[in-house]
């Protein structure tokens, strides 16, 4: 981070209930982005990047779900970010992961459990940045410009039979 002054930044999302991903904002749900909230934001933020990465795919170790940047500076993130290189209606820029210039949430395998992190950075600058973007690419571009960072986990499990509730 930029500043030892900055407060502490902490995020919250409804989309994740006592530790557990909410259905509808995953791969086996609407797979809509969720809304997130962001406690302690500094004034001097002026765009917001977010990413969701699952910790745990068996494959890759880590696997990027979603990447998004320049997301207005604000102590919410809205639910629903539309598909696109650009979110319609905003200068939301999404770039490539599991979801092309979009959200992917969570979808494991059947009868798996995997754990996943959102990730807000708050900074202090617009960025000028690709739309064919990963995440490694928004990492480099934000380097020293990174204000705050917050992190939120959940877990997510795909049930062996459609439509029956995991326990």
């Amino acid at each position: 981070m930029n500043s030892p002054q900055a407060t502490q930044l902490t995020l919250s999302s409804d989309c994740i209930d006592d530790g557990r991903f909410r259905t509808r904002y995953t791969g086996r749900g609407e797979d809509v982005s969720p809304e997130l909230r962001l406690y302690g934001l500094d004034v001097r933020v002026k765009t917001l990047a977010v990413a969701l990465e699952d910790l745990t795919h068996p494959l890759f170790g880590t696997m990027t779900h979603w990447v998004a940047w320049n997301i207005p500076a604000s102590e919410l993130i809205p639910e629903a970010i539309r598909p696109g290189r650009i979110s319609p209606g905003t200068e939301i820029v999404q770039g490539i992961a599991y979801g092309l210039h979009r959200y992917r949430g969570p979808k494991p395998p059947r009868g798996t459990t995997h754990t996943y992190r959102f990730t807000v950075y708050a900074l202090d600058t617009v960025l000028r940045l690709s739309d064919r973007s990963r995440l490694p690419g928004l990492k480099r571009a934000i380097a020293g410009h990174v204000l705050q960072q917050a992190e939120l986990f959940g877990t997510y499990e795909s049930c062996l039979r459609p439509r029956s509730p995991c326990t």
